[in-house]
């Protein structure tokens, strides 16, 4: 496999590869580090959503927060970092609900789900701030609320749409 892009989010690799029936096929592989996904529960039950612009798609879309682990990053610390850096609230805890690959026709990335309850603000020295490209917005909503907004096509994130079903 020859490495033919490395960018900050993920690498490109192509070339032929033995497949278990002992066949070769040419192949293009995205590869990239496991991502959190969290489903922020307030202590009266409502999940906090965010919105932001995503350059793939040129739209504004409502999501779960979620992104991708650092290296040698605990999963379990990623997702706090993740929840506190795009909601400004840093979970009590974080319970991992599930774990699956997205697309795994042609990427390795595997999203880890995880329920964060226990909100709290993130005081002014927190070690976490959202990335510099990184304008959100967050609404909290009942769960009956967002599981709505899937159906009439207001979210159309995959890994929102199912993260809603986890909880």
């Amino acid at each position: 496999m020859k490495r033919v892009y490395e960018g900050r989010v993920f690498a490109v690799e192509v070339g032929r590869m033995p497949f278990p029936n002992g066949s070769e096929h040419d192949v293009a592989i995205v590869r990239h580090r496991p991502s959190v996904v969290l489903v922020p529960m307030l202590a009266d039950g409502r999940v906090l959503l965010i919105r932001q612009y995503r350059p793939a798609t040129n739209r504004v879309m409502w999501e779960l927060p979620a992104g991708s682990i650092d290296a040698d990053e605990p999963l379990e610390a990623a997702a706090v970092r993740e929840c506190a850096e795009e909601t400004g609230l840093v979970p009590g805890k974080v319970e991992q609900l599930a774990a699956h690959y997205p697309a795994p026709g042609f990427c390795d990335e595997r999203l880890v789900f995880f329920r964060a309850p226990e909100l709290v603000p993130a005081g002014p020295d927190s070690p976490y701030h959202a990335d510099d490209d990184e304008d959100i917005e967050t609404r909290a909503c009942t769960l009956a609320e967002a599981r709505a907004m899937v159906a009439r096509g207001e979210i159309e994130d995959l890994k929102t749409a199912f993260g809603l079903t986890l909880v």
